[in-house]
């Protein structure tokens, strides 16, 4: 592979050069989601924000929920590796995971209901990274686990995910949600023999 690519989209190689954009453009919108919210943020209103032509920006992110869920997205993926934050598998190590998941946004409320809200979106480039999230989601889960374990992990990721609705209705807090993911995970551990 050249140098001068690399992997940062989700659907294809970017030249460094577009990697850029794709940052800066990424960048933009978590600065507009503060100010705006998600009810005003526009791709458009990014763009500019970026330095970069709407017609550009189209040409990365069809809609606002596919920009905000490649904000999501790339941070779940900057996460380091399990193996760094998980001292042993377990349930120690899910409520660890779980946490630190919850957390990715929950310092930015109004990124945190963006999230939410675009990552339910229906148009095919979110659904793509919906399931990027959850495989990645999931295999955090598994490897702080320790094992493969399909009814636990279900539970678990059904867990989270009624969590992110749940805060994102507005019944808790985003940072809230991490303290009762781990009591949910508490709950849907067996307890060590």
């Amino acid at each position: 592979m050249s140098s001068e690519l690399t992997t940062e989209s989700t659907r294809r190689r970017l030249t460094e050069r577009q990697a850029d954009t794709v940052r800066r453009l990424t960048d933009a919108a978590v600065v507009e989601v503060r100010e705006a919210g998600y009810e005003g943020l526009t791709v458009r209103n990014v763009a500019r924000r970026a330095g970069v032509a709407p017609a550009t920006a189209y040409t990365y992110f069809a809609s606002k929920n596919h920009l905000i869920t490649e904000v999501f997205w790339r941070r779940l993926h900057a996460l380091p590796p399990v193996a760094e934050t998980v001292a042993a598998p377990g349930t120690g190590g899910v409520v660890t995971v779980l946490r630190e998941i919850a957390l990715l946004v929950s310092d930015e409320p109004e990124l945190a209901a963006a999230c939410t809200t675009a990552m339910l979106g229906t148009d095919p480039d979110v659904r793509e990274l919906r399931i990027r999230i959850g495989v990645a989601i999931r295999d955090r889960l598994r490897a702080a686990l320790g094992r493969d374990d399909p009814k636990i992990l279900g539970a678990l990721e059904l867990a989270y995910a009624g969590a992110l609705v749940h805060a994102g209705m507005g019944y808790t807090s985003y940072a809230r949600m991490a303290d009762r993911l781990a009591e949910m995970a508490e709950l849907i551990l067996p307890d060590p023999e």
